[in-house]
């Protein structure tokens, strides 16, 4: 349970002004009480707190507790299954194997309940119909689910079968009169505490946060401002008794990364040791310490990058490369187990908000999308007949027949119908209706064209269309995305290509060819109307390479992935791969992680030798000419540093100043 009562307000013990929020939640350990308590509000309003309480209560009563972190999940179910089998020390896979060892958790415990608790739920938004849907109808009797987060469930949580037993539960502000004897029990005076209980909204980390500042300004005067711009002026207060130069450039550099861990600091600070600094900003209080590293919370960090951009944007952005060339390598080295955690950290590097949004919303949407059912059908139908033409209707009908699970709709708050996209993996589907449909004749013409390697996966997006706006942008087309997003993840690392057809791409232009969508060159005719379709690679990386790659474009390092498989020891030239031997393997690699630097031939010896010698030695040269062939055209890359050695260089990919 390490972590719950980081930002904990007052004395140790206590949750001051949350008696009634604490009450609800045990209703949950009541034989009648919910199967699902959600738990929402903003950031800083204390509900990681509220709910490591009820969790240590209840496992102080003899009721089992399984405590999740949202932000460590990949969302899709077999990460959350994973990670849910990790907590209980066993491999799950399926729903049916979890139902299983429930019932089995449940029939060892003193009562039979067992809680399951997931903290930031937000950032399982991908994963939010999977959970409703799916795994809440099949969890035993006697399991309870507790999710927290900032937003408010999708209003589908409350209807249909799987909404029974729902309860939500609404974190307000501190009431005044809490909020002041909360101040009063940090050491302020009564009249501080009653003029500062309001300025600062009842917002317990911005009490905490004035605690560890005011005491020593006591002329000071807070502003009546929103919460951010209070948090902005709390953190500056605090910045400003922080009088080691050093301690405010590691702040500096936590808070352009989701999460701070050693390597990421000696790739920021390779002027710094890294376990000196983690120790350094670990002593700070405005530091959280988190399962997998240490962490601003996020109105700090929002509240410092602000700052620190506005201040110094050419060392921000400096920060930001060597961060991106630190999480790159170690996805690139990652198992499968690892790989969502680093993902995870380059996706906050990346601003193009139609990627950003998918994994870290900033507002939960009205529209909810999840699988259609025969129920859709006359609604399916009437979108389907209102924007396409004969042809093009009876094509997607076709695949309705063969394929409904290739169908997903898009509900709004009522639960109505208000879009829908098909979409599926053409090696599941039926070869005739491949070739009857002439869209999909098409993508597999081109696919015959340009083969993938065995194991490799594509998916076909057939159709999106939004009930008033058909195939153009809008709410529908915008929730149908994020929706894909999922697909992506749930078929990753398999998933190669994505192929999607437009009567008119231009709306989307600018924003496809940022993600990497390029227009095929075939087009096809359905009722009188050209419709031409477009093809996104992700690369021999998947879709954790294609990520990778959109932050270093923002960052101005295109080109510096995709070239080398760590794990298959092998070059990737124009979707060709070549074999390293092991010493071109150590050589290249050495250099790489050392970009930039000169390294002398001796020190390549040692290291990737293993050998002592210190003469002068051709085996290192000879190692090289054998990468510079196999690199082709990116052979000078590995740069002749004359009477030293080699260095590895990106050329105008990679700033100078890293």
């Amino acid at each position: 349970m390490a972590g719950l009562e980081r930002w904990v307000p007052g004395p140790a013990g206590t949750l001051a002004g949350r008696e009634a929020e604490l009450e609800q939640l045990l209703t949950l350990l009541d034989e009648a009480g919910p199967r699902v308590m959600w738990v929402h509000g903003v950031a800083g309003i204390g509900k990681s707190v509220l709910v490591g309480r009820f969790v240590h209560n209840a496992e102080r009563g003899g009721v089992r507790c399984l405590f999740l972190e949202g932000g460590s999940i990949e969302p899709t179910p077999e990460g959350f299954l994973t990670a849910l089998g990790e907590a209980v020390q066993t491999r799950l896979e399926t729903l049916p194997d979890l139902e299983g060892l429930l019932e089995g958790l449940l029939e060892g415990q003193q009562r039979r309940l067992l809680i399951i608790a997931v903290d930031g739920v937000e950032a399982l938004h991908l994963l939010d119909t999977w959970l409703r849907s799916s795994l809440v109808p099949q969890l035993p009797d006697g399991v309870r689910l507790l999710l927290s987060g900032r937003h408010r469930p999708a209003t589908r949580w409350h209807g249909g079968p799987e909404g029974r037993g729902v309860r939500v539960l609404s974190m307000a502000p501190l009431a005044i009169s809490d909020a002041t004897r909360l101040l009063e029990s940090l050491g302020f005076s009564g009249a501080q505490a009653t003029a500062l209980a309001r300025r600062l909204h009842g917002n317990p980390l911005a009490i905490q946060l004035a605690a560890a500042t005011l005491p020593a300004r006591p002329g000071f005067r807070l502003p009546e401002a929103s919460l951010q711009q209070l948090m902005d002026a709390l953190t500056e207060l605090y910045l400003a008794d922080i009088t080691d130069p050093l301690q405010r450039r590691l702040l500096e550099g936590a808070s352009v990364v989701r999460r701070i861990t050693e390597p990421l600091l000696e790739a920021m600070f390779p002027e710094v040791s890294p376990d000196d600094a983690y120790a350094r900003l670990r002593t700070l209080d405005l530091v959280e310490a988190l399962p997998d590293g240490l962490g601003l919370h996020e109105m700090v960090r929002e509240a410092l990058e602000r700052s620190f951009l506005a201040r110094d944007p050419q060392r921000h952005g400096r920060y930001r490369r060597r961060a991106w060339q630190a999480l790159a390598r170690q996805v690139a080295g990652s198992g499968r187990s690892e790989l969502w955690r680093y993902t995870a950290d380059l996706l906050y590097l990346v601003e193009n908000p139609v990627v950003r949004e998918a994994f870290f919303p900033s507002d939960r949407p009205e529209l909810v999308v999840e699988p259609a059912h025969p129920g859709d059908v006359p609604t399916l139908q009437d979108i389907i007949h209102r924007h396409e033409g004969p042809e093009g209707a009876r094509a997607l009908w076709r695949w309705w027949q063969a394929m409904p699970e290739a169908f997903f709709v898009v509900r709004d708050t009522g639960g109505r119908c208000q879009g829908l996209c098909c979409r599926f993996d053409p090696h599941q589907a039926s070869p005739r209706c491949l070739a009857e449909d002439p869209v999909t004749a098409a993508w597999c013409k081109a696919l015959k064209a340009s083969p993938l390697p065995d194991g490799e996966r594509v998916l076909f997006i057939r159709r999106w269309l939004g009930r008033d706006d058909g195939e153009r942008p809008g709410e529908v087309q915008a929730a149908c995305w994020l929706a894909l997003k999922r697909d992506y993840m749930e078929m990753r690392p398999a998933l190669r290509r994505v192929y999607l057809v437009l009567s008119d791409l231009s709306p989307y232009a600018a924003v496809a060819e940022t993600l990497g969508f390029r227009p095929l060159p075939t087009r096809v005719t359905l009722d009188g109307v050209e419709h031409a379709s477009a093809m996104l690679d992700f690369g021999p990386r998947s879709v954790d390479g294609w990520l990778a790659r959109l932050a270093a474009a923002e960052l101005g390092l295109e080109g510096a992935t995709e070239w080398l498989d760590r794990q298959a020891h092998e070059l990737i030239h124009h979707d060709r791969r070549i074999a390293l031997t092991p010493l071109e393997f150590g050589v290249l690699t050495y250099l790489l992680d050392r970009e930039g630097e000169a390294v002398s031939r001796e020190r390549l010896l040692q290291e990737v030798w293993q050998s002592d010698y210190t003469g002068w030695s051709n085996k290192v040269d000879a190692v090289v000419v054998g990468l510079r062939r196999k690199l082709r055209d990116e052979a000078g890359r590995i740069e002749t540093v004359t009477g030293v050695g080699y260095r590895y260089r990106h050329g105008d990919l990679c700033p100078p100043d890293l």
